[in-house]
């Protein structure tokens, strides 16, 4: 599969704020509101499409990429490129993460260069840490807040 990184728009935007995934990835559902809107258009969110044009998924750095919660446990104070990112539920689980995320890490290494990448991710989510210990990934620190146990992860250059 090919894959293009494209800004992302309001049109694909509201296409994965419409996303369902299924329990227990229900936890990463969005609420199609105009605040989740803005913050998909905030200039930080990027749409990875295939050769088709077609939604395969989304990535963000910065901020937007951090679980505000962390912040009190301090799991963000060292300097590192954090990412975020989320696939099309229609593809997940169907052998399409390595590629997707290994795209991601590339364009993110485009315009970062040798910064350490840091993503956060649900403790519970064992198929995505799976995932980014694949991709080169290693756990670095735990956190909780009221809606789950997070862990960040952290891939050094």
């Amino acid at each position: 599969m090919k894959l293009l990184k494209a800004e992302m728009n309001k049109e694909t935007a509201q296409e994965i704020l419409s996303w369902q995934y299924e329990p227990p990835y229900d936890f990463y559902n969005n609420e199609s509101c105009d605040s989740e809107l803005a913050e998909l258009l905030n200039k930080a969110y990027f749409t990875v499409l295939n050769e088709k044009e077609e939604t395969v998924g989304f990535f963000c750095t910065g901020e937007s990429a951090q679980v505000p919660s962390g912040n009190r446990y301090e799991v963000y104070k060292e300097q590192c490129i954090d990412v975020g990112l989320g696939m099309n539920p229609a593809l997940v689980g169907k052998g399409n993460g390595e590629e997707f995320g290994l795209f991601i890490l590339h364009s993110i290494e485009e315009t970062h260069h040798q910064l350490p990448v840091r993503l956060t991710v649900a403790a519970f989510n064992k198929r995505a840490i799976r995932l980014y210990e694949k991709l080169g990934f290693t756990l670095d620190k735990r956190f909780s807040n009221a809606a789950a146990e997070f862990i960040t992860m952290v891939k050094k250059y």
